[in-house]
């Protein structure tokens, strides 16, 4: 089907598909409402994976145990993690994707819009089911999000099954949106948009869409092996019957380590564009940044066990490990020295986009040092399973992917509402969570080096002082992302009246269209010089 006929036919099929009430949102394949849905249903995940967090913090703001028992506090370090991971952080980037890709590439829709819609209307049963386990008699999942075997095969509380198939919903929702993501930029760019003319935005969705198709299959195979090991008499990771645990961590990390670039090369896709705006020059480098994408996708795959490196590996096999993994350090070094480029004697002004940039840049590199940290052989065997790797996992998902959706989030409420969001609140929104946010994750280091196991409910005495300062960061960053959501109700609501292009330096098909942006938006192809 060429992309003209394509184009015509979304365009008739969207003027008669118009509805109201709940019908819109249960039965729309308008990318724009999916788009609103997933954004929605990420925060409301972000929140409650969030409390989560702090019924985490609170038994860890003292020695001894306060609240809970260590089974249950088990059961939130694992849904947690899972909410946060699959709940929160990739449905935010899928929303993102979905409202705006197909505006940068002059697109009137995805290129599969009812696909489009289960995608999303799985996802709140997959974590329905994850969520409800805690009700059930034997408790949630109780052996981290990782999952490892035997704890999640032999040892497991009884809810694996439930566990298993919620997460064999959220792989599926991933697929579908990768796949409708790979065929929408293949097929319904505008003319004249080549490749090397596409929005870095859109790049980095598009190889994230390739990685997601790649490894979603392999996490789905490994949970498979997990409950049929459970339920089925299977001795895929029992070493009784012949099996083997470590084979578990080399296909769950095989996913897992490109499951990490899933989640953060979307952040460099938004501050590529956020940057150049309040820049007000072009990004710096545009090939090697997508060549840089590309690379750090490809490297993903040859590093994953850097993980492993305290499992009994052969030596070579530890340096080879090793190597591969401070190799994506040049990819990831280009991206930032473009970034710094594109700020050099650039007329810069610090709207609320650009402040959780900058942090971003500055953050997201803290995070990278602790992981060429963790890369080293020698010295991982201190650092792993300690607080040291949870402070470099949450820069690089907290003060990487989230703030990169907060500054993608303000940087368009504008075009999704019609209103400019409250400049005031947003700034306290930014300064409170980068302090808290600092506060919360930054001492994790110096537990980690100091040798506090992750993971455990309890712990010595000399830890406390520091646990004490943590959990008084959790909270206050907990309550700051309340002042985002009174922004976006706010915006929703009134206030100011937002141009079509209320960013004086922004570029893109997606600020030709008014704000906000129609229900239906290039019906007719835009020509691309």
């Amino acid at each position: 089907m060429t992309t003209e006929v394509l184009t015509e036919d979304l365009s008739e099929h969207n003027q008669h598909h118009k509805m109201t009430g709940i019908k819109r949102w249960l039965y729309t394949t308008n990318h724009k409402d999916i788009g609103t849905l997933y954004l929605w249903f990420s925060f409301i995940m972000f929140l409650t994976g969030g409390a989560l967090a702090m019924i985490i913090r609170m038994e860890l703001f003292q020695p001894g145990l306060q609240i809970v028992e260590p089974d249950f506090f088990n059961q939130l370090t694992t849904v947690h993690g899972l909410i946060m991971v699959f709940g929160a952080i990739m449905p935010a980037f899928t929303g993102l994707a979905n409202w705006m890709l197909p505006m940068m590439i002059g697109a009137p829709d995805m290129a599969l819009p009812r696909l489009n819609n289960w995608s999303f209307w799985i996802l709140p049963f997959a974590f329905a089911i994850l969520i409800g386990s805690f009700f059930m008699e034997s408790g949630a999942p109780n052996f981290g999000w990782t999952f490892y075997a035997p704890l999640s095969t032999t040892y497991s509380n009884g809810s694996t099954a439930f566990f298993v198939f919620a997460v064999h919903i959220m792989g599926i929702s991933s697929i579908m949106g990768a796949i409708n993501i790979v065929v929408t930029i293949m097929n319904l760019r505008a003319p004249g948009m080549t490749y090397m003319k596409m929005p870095l935005f859109v790049w980095t969705f598009f190889i994230t869409a390739y990685l997601l198709i790649a490894v979603m299959p392999v996490l789905a195979g490994v949970v498979t092996m997990v409950l049929t090991d459970t339920y089925f008499g299977t001795s895929f990771f029992n070493a009784a019957g012949g099996g083997d645990p470590v084979m578990f961590q080399h296909i769950f990390w095989f996913f897992g380590h490109p499951e990490v670039y899933i989640m953060i090369l979307p952040a460099f896709g938004i501050v590529s564009t956020t940057i150049p705006t309040f820049a007000r020059k072009k990004l710096f480098g545009y090939s090697s940044m997508v060549y840089a994408t590309a690379s750090i996708a490809l490297l993903s795959f040859i590093v994953w066990a850097h993980h492993m490196f305290t499992t009994g590996m052969p030596l070579f096999g530890e340096l080879f490990f090793m190597y591969c993994t401070m190799l994506i350090a040049v990819p990831t070094g280009v991206k930032v020295f473009n970034w710094m480029a594109t700020m050099w004697r650039g007329s810069m002004t610090f709207e609320t986009p650009m402040l959780f940039s900058i942090a971003f840049v500055i953050l997201f590199t803290i995070g990278g040092f602790s992981g060429l940290m963790l890369a080293l052989t020698p010295v991982d065997f201190q650092y792993h399973d300690t607080y040291f790797v949870v402070a470099h996992f949450h820069y690089v998902l907290v003060t990487g992917s989230l703030f990169s959706i907060y500054a993608g989030a303000y940087y368009w409420l504008p075009k999704w509402t019609g209103h400019m969001y409250n400049d005031v609140l947003s700034k306290w929104h930014f300064w409170c969570s980068l302090i808290s946010v600092n506060l919360l994750f930054f001492p994790m280091h110096f537990l980690g080096l100091a040798g506090m196991p992750r993971r455990i409910p309890d712990y010595a005495l000399q830890f406390a002082d520091f646990n004490k300062w943590i959990s008084i960061g959790g909270f206050a960053f907990g309550l700051s992302q309340l002042i985002f959501l009174v922004v976006v109700i706010k915006c929703i609501k009134g206030g100011e009246k937002a141009p079509a292009k209320p960013w004086e330096g922004a570029e893109g098909l997606e600020w030709t269209v008014p704000s906000p942006a129609p229900y239906h938006t290039f019906s007719t192809p835009p020509k691309i010089d």
